[in-house]
């Protein structure tokens, strides 16, 4: 986002009991019914600052794709992601990939044989 008074970007912190790099969505997520969620907004170049505060009025949960969650949990996993500041490390890991799923015997094309 950027800020409202002169254009510049804003960074977002949701605290207070939090860590400074938990995301919004992570808090939201992991909030509890009738828990208060305070998000700031802050931007540094001219001093502009906002807090709201979020209350969970009520939680709802359905159950989730079993296969869905497992795939979460290992990205959840892959920490080393957040680490990586680079394009081209990225885009080489990506090929990477590729060229394994290219060559791995147990991944054949389903969509095509159904057609």
């Amino acid at each position: 986002m950027d800020c409202p008074a002169c254009g510049s970007p804003v960074t977002l912190e949701v605290g207070p009991d939090r860590p400074l790099s938990t995301s919004l969505s992570d808090a939201v997520l992991a909030a509890e019914e009738d828990e208060q969620i305070e998000v700031t907004r802050d931007c540094w170049d001219c001093g502009w600052h906002e807090t709201r505060a979020l209350r969970v009025a009520s939680i709802d949960t359905t159950a989730g794709d079993e296969t869905a969650v497992e795939r979460a949990a290992l990205i959840d996993e892959i920490d080393e992601l957040g680490e990586i500041d680079t394009v081209d490390t990225l885009e080489e890991m990506l090929a990477a990939i590729r060229r394994q799923r290219a060559t791995d015997p147990a991944r054949t094309d389903t969509d095509d044989a159904a057609e």
